[in-house]
């Protein structure tokens, strides 16, 4: 199966509302490796790898997140592919 690699910026509240944690545990539930990092502008930067449609079912759930989340942007771009092992939350 083919491996992507997607770089994911996600806007809106979802900076102390657990959306990093929460990202960490789907993407694990669905086999994704990668990170997920709070950013200075607000967001949050994910980097998702593994199988497409893996990968485009996490950058789906992105576009809700967790509960106390508000998502009001998803983008999302392929970048080459990483070598990444699990899925780590970086700061």
């Amino acid at each position: 199966m083919e491996q992507v690699h997607t770089e994911v910026r996600i806007r809106g509240i979802v900076q102390g509302v657990f959306f990093r944690k929460c990202t960490r545990d789907e993407a694990l539930k669905l086999g994704v490796n990668g990170t997920v990092e709070n950013m200075p502008d607000g967001s949050v930067l994910m980097h998702a790898q593994g199988k497409l449609e893996t990968v485009q079912k996490l950058v789906e759930w992105c576009r809700t997140g967790p509960p106390k989340a508000t998502v009001t942007a998803v983008d999302a771009k392929t970048v080459p592919i990483s070598d990444f092992t699990g899925f780590k939350v970086l700061r």
